[in-house]
This record gives C-alpha cells, structure tokens and sequence, in this order.
C-alpha cells in the first residue's frame, strides 16, 4: 500500500506516529558516533516520573496505531516494548543506559509501518 492509496488522516496519523517515535527514541545524536537518543533518555533522569511520562507518550503512540486498526496482536506486541521500556528504564543508571539503545517507540512505529506494508519513504512523499 503506498501512500497514495491511504486516506489523507490515516497518512497524518502514521507522520504523527514517526515524529513522536523520532522525538522520543533518535532526536540527537552524539556526535561522533552512531548513537543517538531522545526524550525517553533524557526523561528517565527525572527520579520516579520521568519513565512514566515517557511512557504516557508511548501509550499515545499505542492508541493512534489502534485508532489506525492496527490489529491487537500488534497492539499487544506494542504494548509489551512499551512496559518492557518503562520497567527495565525505571532502574537507576543502568535503565538510563538502557533507554539509550532500546528503542520502544521506533520498534512499534515498524510495526504499525509493517502492518500497512510501508517504509518511512512512503510516509515522505508528499499525496
């Protein structure tokens, strides 16, 4: 399915989807290297908060991909990225390493992607 065949607020939510999973997994990189990490890093230096609003913000992508009808199998795979990311990043200083390289959100963007049998390239072109 390219983008062309996707209605226009279907292919608005799946852009939402990628800037939000951009945002909180890849917006910086260190220079340097090929590293690179967003707001769920930097949120889960905040004691106690910090990975659960991260993870309200996982949750939100979570219900655009069920508003998309991405089907529950997937949705329960997004899920469990999402819980697995709040639970191991809530542990002091290794979980903010950990939410460094693990990337919940970019890994339920590909799925919702996946789903629709798209590639970022198609989210790019213009209708």
């Amino acid at each position: 399915m390219k983008n062309e065949t996707i209605p226009i607020e279907q292919l608005a939510r799946l852009r939402r989807i990628r800037g939000l999973a951009r945002l909180m997994d890849t917006a910086l990189r260190i220079p340097g290297t090929r590293v690179s990490l967003g707001a769920d890093s930097v949120l889960g230096l905040i004691p106690g908060i910090g990975d659960f609003g991260a993870a309200a913000i996982s949750l939100f992508i979570v219900n655009e991909a069920r508003r998309l009808g991405v089907p529950n199998d997937k949705l329960l795979k997004m899920l469990v990225n999402v819980g697995f990311d709040t639970v191991a990043g809530s542990v002091p200083v290794v979980g903010d390493v950990f939410d460094v390289y693990f990337k919940s959100n970019r890994r339920n963007l590909q799925l919702v992607l996946d789903h629709f049998g798209l590639d970022h390239a198609d989210l790019d072109r213009s209708r």
